[in-house]
């Protein structure tokens, strides 16, 4: 299941030189040519107020024009980069390749395909961004609510998330949530494979670091479809449980002394 990092991150196609960034929103985008302007629009209005907000669009070997239209929209606004993968990674190399490039120290994660508000980003680096937040507190991830999707999904993501809490223990109803907001650094420090971003809750606490819940909504898909489906992931999603349960076992962090933004040492 574990696999090697990428060894080249495409370049971002315009970089920020000196352009204060606090917050780095990553989105992997895999044919998703339908879902572009809605989606950098929904997001120019719900972060309007964030401090620093960049916004990194993770092109995962898209056959279609979700390039082109991202370089359409980036020369009038400046805090839109795109990074191009020259073939597909999958989610969790898009999302690894877009925090390697962030400038912000606090990310926020969401899909592609619409089906995740924008307007919900505020509400999920807010517990990051308070002045009194918790030294440790690494993640806080979206849990849904009301799910706008089919019932055989919805009750496949149900037993899936079932059986994932009872291995895992990681106190997280809904880690298939795209939403999340996390610290670049402990992020970057988990270890990296493939479908790793349904595994955060558990391997930010293997980890020592404190996770927070946030309801979200959810929504149908703004456009194109579905890159999965129930077997395909339950297939992967044997393997990878068995994965993170085998380094949640094994886990043993050491902590920099010297450094006070990190959660204190466990084994």
């Amino acid at each position: 299941m574990l696999q090697s990092k990428p060894t080249q991150i495409p370049a971002p196609s315009a970089p920020l030189e000196g352009f204060p960034v606090k917050v780095s929103i990553v989105i992997p985008m895999h044919n998703e040519a339908e879902n572009v302007d809605t989606m950098v629009a929904e997001i120019e209005t719900a972060c309007a107020e964030l401090p620093g907000m960049e916004l990194l669009l993770v092109d995962d070997g898209s056959t279609d024009a979700t390039a082109d239209l991202i370089r359409a929209l980036a020369p009038t606004r400046p805090w839109l980069r795109l990074i191009r993968h020259p073939k597909a990674g999958g989610q969790s190399a898009a999302v690894h390749s877009g925090v390697l490039a962030a400038k912000g120290d606090i990310i926020c994660t969401l899909d592609g395909d619409g089906q995740n508000p924008p307007a919900e980003i505020p509400n999920l680096v807010a517990p990051l961004l308070a002045p009194d937040a918790p030294a440790d507190l690494g993640l806080v991830a979206g849990q849904r609510v009301d799910r706008q999707d089919t019932a055989s999904k919805k009750l496949g993501s149900r037993f899936a998330n079932g059986v994932r809490a009872w291995m895992l223990n990681d106190g997280t109803r809904d880690t298939g949530c795209g939403l999340k907001a996390f610290r670049r650094d402990a992020f970057l420090a988990l270890p990296f494979f493939n479908h790793m971003h349904r595994y955060l809750p558990a391997l930010f606490s293997r980890d020592g670091w404190k996770v927070a819940h946030v309801d979200v909504t959810h929504r149908e898909r703004g456009g194109g479809t579905s890159k999965y489906n129930n077997f395909q992931r339950a297939m992967v999603g044997i393997r990878d449980l068995m994965g993170v349960a085998w380094l949640i076992k094994r886990a043993k962090t050491a902590r920099p002394a010297e450094d006070p933004l990190r959660p204190e040492s466990t084994t």
